[in-house]
């Protein structure tokens, strides 16, 4: 058998940070290490039995014949007109509008009165203090909550606190300490089934099903993506008791809740999924196929090319996804079905390549400091020039170019989300996706607005101040005077504290008594007869309008 470096052509490189071989590593890194940058398989997935549904027979042959030409029959756009001004939190409220944010306030005030009711319940319980949350309070919690991952302090009480080295006034004028604690503990995103999640045959995902439906179903309805997508997996830290939760070696995070993701090459998430263990929708044996066609629904038969690593491909996935008029292209590991025996048994020199091609599919082996295995629906076998980042060319196979270039969505997407994370500890893991999700949607917003706005060179620092301006504008000020009972002008005034007491006797508000609430305040119109308790500016003003 012969082997040859085949022919080669001049290409530009792509402006991927990963530009140097199949595992996505720069030229300077171990390659030993990146060979080894292998995602396990799940306890649920047996590679050897991943196609045992199918009956498949490949007649490997060294021809390219049969490689297909696919056009791309979609284009890449934002379906919806241009949201409000253009402006970042026209773009977030896009991706979490009014509708998501009241779901969340009902179900949030509805576990709030099932706290109400335990019988552990103590009288001094936040939960005491409860009132109904509302569309507005929540954007201002999520304000809140978003600003947090901008400034980080080690306690979340510090973000109260009034000691000179803290002082965040931006955040206690928005709301107070008690009052975002209490709206976090309350946070729901489904009814309270009191479902356990370490039983069999539940819906483990159901808390967090709102969000991830959510999500999903607003991205297919703004954008379209590009020809070039990617899948890949990334986990959230969590290290608490939980029956799906994994354990990755080779991840910064190595135990914690993981999320497939569908990207675009830039870091803009089109699609996630959550893997929930055994028992789940995806799991059982084709695992990784059933992720795949998950994520790409919706997706099939308009000419994608679709990048994976050697945790999904596999020659029947190549298969499947032609018959769908979608290309797929990465590396693949060598325990796989239905592989061509020169490909695998081949020994090469530094440089060399040997490929195979069946039915529109090639498997092929390229020597650099370490053997590559790889696969393509798209690209032949065919060599090309790359640059490195120091601009020194060297000579690659064109697929494993392209993998290089466009494979790296779910990376950058990861690493934009980790320059601000916002996630704190938590005692209940959905309360912690709910946070990640929303950064998720955040990084999205972001990547959507610099779409829009192509000329635009705002970064994603300044795109996070304005979001958080518009979600905490400034609040008005009180301009509060002495009592006077004595002048016609209506002005409000603060409740003295009595000398013998330590705090202001508040009084009730006599503009939310009669819209139903029972609210007291410190702020009163000593004009009006019998001076009604009101509470600062809003029922101030509708009190004497």
């Amino acid at each position: 058998m012969s082997h040859s470096p085949g022919t080669s052509r001049e290409i530009p490189a792509g402006d991927s940070d990963l530009d140097s071989d199949a595992t996505g590593y720069s030229d300077d890194s171990d390659l030993d290490a990146a060979q080894a940058h292998q995602e396990p398989l799940p306890d649920d997935h047996d590679s050897d039995n991943d196609d045992v549904e199918y009956n498949y027979d490949f007649d490997w042959s060294p021809n390219t014949i049969g490689m297909r030409n696919i056009p791309f029959t979609k284009e890449n756009k934002i379906l919806i007109p241009t949201p409000g001004n253009n402006e970042p939190i026209d773009w977030f409220s896009v991706l979490f509008d009014d509708v998501l944010l009241e779901k969340i306030c009902s179900y949030t005030n509805a576990y709030a009165w099932t706290v109400f009711e335990l019988p552990t319940l103590t009288p001094k319980s936040r939960i005491n203090k409860w009132v109904y949350l509302t569309v507005p309070e929540l954007k201002t919690f999520i304000g809140v909550l978003l600003h947090m991952g901008t400034v980080r302090t080690n306690r979340l009480s510090d973000y109260w606190n009034k000691h000179r080295f803290f002082n965040f006034e931006a955040i206690r004028e928005q709301m107070s300490r008690d009052r975002w604690l209490l709206i976090m503990r309350c946070l729901h995103f489904s009814k309270n089934a009191q479902v356990n999640v370490n039983e069999q045959n539940d819906n483990r995902l159901e808390k967090v099903d709102l969000l991830i439906s959510t999500f999903n179903s607003v991205m297919s309805t703004v954008y379209y993506p590009g020809k070039e997508l990617s899948i890949d997996e990334s986990m959230m830290l969590w290290r608490g008791r939980l029956l799906f939760r994994q354990y990755i070696k080779n991840k910064k995070h190595k135990y914690g809740i993981k999320f497939y993701s569908l990207c675009e090459p830039d870091g803009l998430c089109i699609r996630f999924t959550i893997y929930s263990g055994k028992g789940g929708e995806l799991s059982g044996v084709g695992h990784t196929n059933k992720v795949v066609m998950h994520l790409m629904r919706h997706r099939l038969g308009v000419g994608h090319s679709l990048y994976m690593d050697n945790y999904y491909n596999s020659v029947p996935l190549a298969a499947t996804l032609l018959r769908e008029s979608t290309y797929c292209t990465g590396t693949l590991r060598a325990d796989r079905k239905y592989l061509p025996e020169e490909v695998k048994t081949a020994v090469l020199k530094k440089g060399e390549t040997v490929a195979r091609y069946a039915q529109g599919i090639a498997v092929a082996k390229w020597k650099d400091k370490r053997t590559v295995l790889y696969i393509s629906t798209e690209f032949e076998n065919e060599m090309a020039v790359s640059h490195n980042r120091y601009g020194q060319p060297r000579q690659k196979p064109l697929a494993i170019i392209h993998y290089n270039a466009e494979m790296s969505g779910v990376d950058r997407h990861d690493q934009l989300m980790a320059y601000y994370p916002a996630e704190h500890k938590s005692l209940r893991w959905y309360k912690k996706v709910f946070v990640h999700i929303l950064q998720m949607g955040f990084i999205n917003a972001f990547r959507l607005y610099k779409k829009s706005n192509p000329a635009t060179k705002k970064s994603l620092y300044d795109f996070r101040i304005d979001l958080v301006h518009a979600l905490l504008p400034p609040k008005e000020r009180l301009l509060l005077r002495p009592v006077q009972r004595n002048q016609n002008r209506h002005v409000i005034s603060k409740i003295p504290k009595l000398p013998n007491k330590a705090r202001v006797s508040r009084r009730r508000c006599k503009q939310c008594q009669t819209e139903g609430r029972e609210t007291r305040t410190i702020y009163f119109c000593a004009q009006c007869d019998g001076e009604p308790g009101l509470c600062a500016l809003a029922c101030f003003d509708k009190w004497h309008a």
